[in-house]
């Protein structure tokens, strides 16, 4: 796996700080690695094409997406190495002091 350092861990989760490139990157997550066309994407999530564009771009300079050629159009995908990579990242020093780590989700508003 691609390791990360705190400078790209930094710029990923800056690019996910905002609601509408989270709901992008969530979407190309469950689309697979065949990706999705930005006109679908637009479709699914409700933004114009302007918009999507610069949210993809943002995504993209992260390295949390790629987008690809299929005939004449272009497909974006999730690149799963970087989320992994991130996800270790965020992980590498988990329990450090032996206990057992909590991988249950806990209730951010509460």
């Amino acid at each position: 796996m691609e390791s990360i350092d705190a400078t790209r861990a930094v710029k990923a989760l800056a690019a996910l700080a905002h609601d509408r490139r989270l709901s992008v990157f969530r979407l190309l997550v469950t689309a697979g690695p065949d990706g999705m066309s930005p006109g679908a994407i637009a479709e699914q999530i409700g933004l114009p094409a302007p918009t999507l564009s610069f949210h993809l771009k943002e995504l993209s300079q992260a390295g949390l997406i790629d987008g690809h050629n299929q005939g004449r159009h272009i497909f974006y995908r999730a690149n799963y190495t970087c989320m992994n990579s991130l996800v270790s990242f965020l992980m590498e020093n988990c329990c450090a002091a032996g206990r057992a780590c909590s991988t249950t989700p806990i209730d951010m508003e509460a």
